[in-house]
């Protein structure tokens, strides 16, 4: 697990309108940086949802939302515009950004063990540094938990 006051691996991944979308993009900006182990299932989808709500929150305060997981950019185009994601989704089929930040681990689930996204969450400062590490975050309260650490620590 990448640790806080690391440097944030930098990484070029295409988001759902195949526009390259790099982490240096946004030095300057705080970001929050979710990854998620799949587009239109009921826990990726709430938490996307979640995010979605409070997300003029995020960009009041300048902050860059990116979700990344192993979905193709068509998926993500499809999820996108389901449920009005106003939000950055990036494709890592190749999952190299899902294992540089180290969040492609074993999960069990009804006895069967496979590999899969533990759902994280970085916050990343503006000069790219991990601020905070959420380590499997439950989807319907990160948003806000999120927005109440900012408001902590301001």
């Amino acid at each position: 697990m990448l640790e806080v006051g690391m440097k944030a691996p930098d990484f070029t991944l295409n988001d759902k309108d195949e526009n390259e979308i790099s982490l240096s993009d946004f030095l300057g900006q705080k970001i929050v940086l979710y990854f998620y182990p799949k587009d239109n299932t009921s826990g990726c989808t709430r938490q996307a949802c979640a995010f979605a709500s409070v997300y003029n929150e995020f960009k009041e305060k300048n902050i860059v939302v990116i979700g990344v997981s192993k979905d193709s950019v068509a998926s993500h185009q499809r999820f996108a515009t389901k449920y009005s994601l106003p939000f950055i989704l990036l494709s890592d089929t190749e999952l190299s950004v899902i294992q540089a930040y180290d969040v492609w681990k074993e999960k069990k689930m009804y006895g069967k063990v496979s590999m899969g996204v533990v759902r994280t969450t970085y916050i990343i400062d503006e000069n790219g540094l991990i601020e905070k590490v959420m380590p499997k975050v439950k989807p319907d309260t990160n948003a806000e938990e999120i927005l109440e650490y900012l408001k902590e620590k301001n």
